[in-house]
């Protein structure tokens, strides 16, 4: 599961960089193709070395201490000496939302943030589940891979605009069919898209099979799934611009999905991630709880 996921991900991102070189071949235009990438390389750099302070305030947690959770101190701080990495930093909102996520480029920079709600409706073998999961994303570089995907995906969306107003190619009579080019134009952000969306489903895949792994426990994170998008559905929050940027980060979309939003939505379908943990923790023999 884990090597699947893994080459999931590099032959996405890999589709990336052959639009943005299929797309830079059609037009022809080097300067422009390379103005795309330098803007949209700075703007990702910035999402990438600010992310954790972007989504913090989105959600508006706050630093907690050890005194305030120790519960909640005693299992993550467990669970990174087991993996063998440092402390992250602890962070609770005051949100009734059940959700948590987790940020920081690297093991040194990580947060992990959980929402008052969730620390109501779970159970601590749950929250340890949940944790684990969180602890997943960062050691598993999840922030730099989706930075990369955004990046690709800003570029390719950025010099579709750019070809609506600069002339990008050369005015010969070989140059792409007008047509085609604005087809082009159209699919190309969209797929773009739909990719960049694939890599972070994939990824979830990847942080929930990982925090099994790294807590022993699969079963209690598909308990705790089930819990939190019962929970999301009855409160759903507003798509503000804040929070609408770092949904992705979170355990489940904590906005309002369903329909056709679906079809564009950063985390896979909950039946399929819970199904994966069962089949998981059915495969893996009798599991040692921990108390």
């Amino acid at each position: 599961m884990h090597s699947h996921n893994g080459l999931k991900t590099a032959a996405l991102l890999g589709l990336l960089t052959a639009i943005i070189l299929g797309i830079g071949y059609w037009f022809g235009g080097s300067t422009g193709l390379f103005i795309a990438v330098i803007v949209s390389l700075l703007m990702n750099g910035v999402s990438y070395f600010f992310s954790d302070k972007l989504a913090l305030r989105s959600m508006r947690a706050q630093p907690v201490s050890e005194a305030d959770f120790p519960q909640l101190y005693q299992m993550v701080r467990e669970l990174a000496q087991q993996a063998g990495q440092p402390m992250p930093r602890l962070y609770v909102s005051p949100t009734m939302q059940p959700n948590a996520f987790a940020t920081g480029r690297n093991p040194q920079h990580a947060a992990v943030a959980v929402t008052e709600g969730i620390t109501r409706i779970l159970d601590y073998r749950e929250l340890r589940a949940v944790i684990g999961h969180e602890l997943s994303h960062v050691y598993n570089r999840d922030i730099l891979i989706s930075s990369v995907a955004g990046a690709l995906a800003g570029i390719i969306t950025m010099l579709a605009n750019l070809a609506w107003f600069i002339p990008l190619g050369g005015d010969d009579e070989d140059g792409p069919n007008p047509l085609a080019l604005m087809m082009m134009l159209i699919l190309g952000p969209l797929a773009a898209t739909i990719i960049q969306l694939a890599i972070s489903r994939s990824r979830e895949f990847q942080a929930d099979a990982s925090g099994a792994q790294l807590t022993n426990d699969p079963l209690a994170l598909a308990s705790a799934l089930k819990k939190i998008h019962m929970g999301v559905q009855q409160m759903p929050l507003p798509a503000d611009g804040q929070l609408a940027s770092s949904a992705h980060l979170m355990i489940d979309n904590p906005l309002k999905g369903g329909g056709i939003a679906s079809l564009f939505s950063t985390h896979p379908p909950m039946e399929e991630r819970v199904r994966r943990l069962e089949a998981m923790a059915a495969s893996s023999g009798p599991i040692q709880y921990m108390r």
